[in-house]
């Protein structure tokens, strides 16, 4: 019997854990000595207690907590029927699929109890919420949401599925805070009427482009009030779109800080704007511009702008340096259906040059009087969310299910950032904790 399994018998627990194979995420030191296994199987043990009251049948805490315990495994394979085999035996592979897909219980109950537990560990510091989308690669055409679309992560065309996620990183850490699945508008077509039955979708849910499961999902988080926000941030596939930028319900004191392209124009100083008198025709629907707006990479190509080398923050192998030029200037907007741009609100530009010559382009709503300190610091919160995928992906079988419902997808997706955060709270452990 396991160190861990007669901790349990002591506590008089009625589900009994078995070790678990704990995946080194950033931590060498996790298996180093039998005192570091058995404390993190008590701390695993009640980490999970936090979760268990979301399920009204005690199989199902079992079913959940064996999940976890895979996911946290250094098992090659991090889907149902590996862990269900490893943990459990041949006759627990069936529930456990079953559990995925038909079990009755609630995600909303489970993603609550995780996002306030998310916010006590890493929710303050006025720091970053993060959208972004990331892809998972599919054979077949009958998963849930699936098709050929453009792949992130392989840079290319390719058939996957793709979920919009939510993550929020400050002082004290970074971590995933919501998720949706990203369903193709095909999906709702009558062909597609059997598959969208096939794979449980439910009648309720219309097709919502990436954009608007984004900006759903951001000004949901931030009426919550859970996380002290500063910023929004975005890549360019967001931060182009300006209706998405002008619909976020941001309150004081939160300022998006938006990457976008080369191609995005600005106005350098705010044009006059004057109505002409025409002698024939109809008069001018909008007014002429004294000038028009300048290209980004006009203004990252300017020699009288010179860029600055900077230290944006404090990494493990030392600082964070980076070239950087910022100005004040007008953001543009397009009227109607005509190319035609007039000059919308004060922004920030922010341009970074790293160090193969590649340069980012980000705009900002944040005020005049504002440190570019902050917008340093800014820039620097931008990475975690993709960090989170990279931990994710790498270590926690985040694209490893089998599953093709929609249930089991936001199952999966679900208990992967449930298992995340514990990877945080443990680091947050032996950062404190003196080896041996």
């Amino acid at each position: 019997m396991s160190p861990f399994s007669d901790i349990m018998k002591e506590k008089g627990a009625d589900i009994m854990m078995n070790p678990t194979m704990f995946d080194p995420i950033a931590l060498e030191s996790w298996y180093s000595d039998e005192e570091n296994e058995v404390l993190l199987q008590k701390e695993l043990e009640n980490y999970l207690q936090n979760y268990f009251s979301c399920f009204s049948q005690q199989p199902q805490r079992r079913l959940f907590q064996t999940f976890i315990q895979g996911l946290l495994s250094s098992l090659e394979r991090k889907s149902i029927e590996p862990i269900a085999l490893h943990f459990s035996g041949e006759k627990y592979v069936r529930p456990m699929q079953l559990f995925f897909s038909r079990s009755p219980f609630d995600e909303q109950p489970l993603l609550d109890t995780y996002q306030e537990l998310l916010s006590r560990q890493i929710g303050a510091g006025n720091g970053m919420l993060s959208v972004d989308d990331t892809s998972f690669v599919k054979k077949g055409k009958h998963s849930v949401g699936v098709k050929r679309q453009y792949c992130g992560r392989l840079g290319k065309t390719e058939n996957c599925q793709s979920g919009v996620f939510l993550a929020y990183a400050g002082d004290n850490g970074y971590g995933l805070v919501d998720y949706e699945l990203y369903i193709p508008q095909e999906w709702f077509g009558d062909a597609f009427t059997q598959l969208r039955q096939e794979c449980h979708i439910p009648e309720e849910i219309t097709f919502s482009t990436k954009n608007n499961i984004a900006r759903r999902m951001i000004n949901q988080v931030i009426r919550g009030g859970q996380f002290q926000v500063r910023w929004v941030g975005c890549d360019a596939a967001y931060g182009n779109d300006h209706d998405f930028l002008d619909h976020l319900e941001l309150p004081e004191g939160v300022w998006y800080f938006a990457a976008t392209n080369a191609k995005e124009q600005v106005f350098l100083e705010y044009p006059e704007m004057t109505f002409p008198e025409t002698k024939r025709g109809r008069p001018r629907k909008h007014p002429l511009l004294s000038h028009g707006p300048t290209s980004v990479r006009d203004i990252a190509e300017d020699p009288s702008l010179p860029w600055e080398t900077v230290v944006l923050a404090e990494g493990s192998k030392g600082p964070i340096t980076a070239e950087r030029k910022f100005l004040r200037c007008y953001s543009s907007r397009a009227q109607g259906s005509r190319n035609y741009v007039m000059p919308g609100g004060e922004i920030w530009l922010y341009l970074r040059k790293y160090a193969d010559n590649e340069i980012k382009y980000f705009i900002s709503n944040a005020p005049a009087d504002l440190p570019v300190q902050e917008l340093d610091r800014a820039a620097t919160l931008r990475w975690p969310i993709e960090q989170c995928f990279e931990e994710c992906k790498s270590n926690l079988g985040m694209g490893h299910y089998e599953c093709r419902s929609y249930q089991g997808w936001n199952r999966h997706m679900l208990f992967v950032m449930i298992a995340h955060l514990f990877a945080t709270q443990i680091r947050d452990i032996f950062k404190k904790k003196p080896f041996h």
